[in-house]
């Protein structure tokens, strides 16, 4: 029962791929109106790295290796979603060319690659930043804590 009396929330986990020169890849939802990084909701008994890889299966048609986990990103309840959200973005590599990926028409409209700052552009102001946090932590190999978005939250210091 004490179980029960626990907060609960939904999980997400997305893949950040990258060409040669580390422009970003994006997808363009059918449902949405604006960009996405490859991904989705992390199912009953699946680990986030499975989603992820599971998500790029089903938006680009591509296997593709789930690398070192490169943000966490907390953010509350908001909007028609009841809940917390946590969601994991994951080092997927680099990719030279868009061939070979085929999407599901009737879920994704396009896949584009931008530089980060047109990604950040054309993602949602509370994912955007997961863009130059995840191009860091694959920079230093340290993954990136954000809340909200946002990575000025005040933690305690270290002691």
């Amino acid at each position: 029962m004490w179980y029960a009396n626990l907060a609960s929330f939904y999980a997400a986990a997305a893949a950040f791929i990258t060409d040669p020169v580390g422009n970003v890849l994006l997808v363009k939802p059918a449902y949405r109106d604006h960009w996405a990084f490859p991904g989705g909701y992390v199912d009953e008994g699946e680990y986030p790295h499975g989603a992820c890889a599971r998500e790029i299966r089903e938006e680009l048609g591509v296997a593709l290796v789930v690398g070192d986990l490169l943000v966490v990103d907390w953010a509350p309840s908001a909007g028609k979603r009841p809940r917390p959200i946590i969601s994991f973005t994951f080092d997927c590599g680099t990719i030279t060319s868009l061939g070979g990926i085929e999407l599901p028409r009737q879920e994704l409209e396009d896949v584009a690659f931008f530089s980060a700052q047109g990604a950040v552009q054309r993602l949602p102001g509370n994912v955007a930043p997961r863009v130059h946090a995840a191009v860091r932590a694959r920079d230093t190999r340290a993954p990136a804590y954000l809340a909200g978005g946002s990575p000025s939250v005040l933690r305690p210091k270290a002691q």
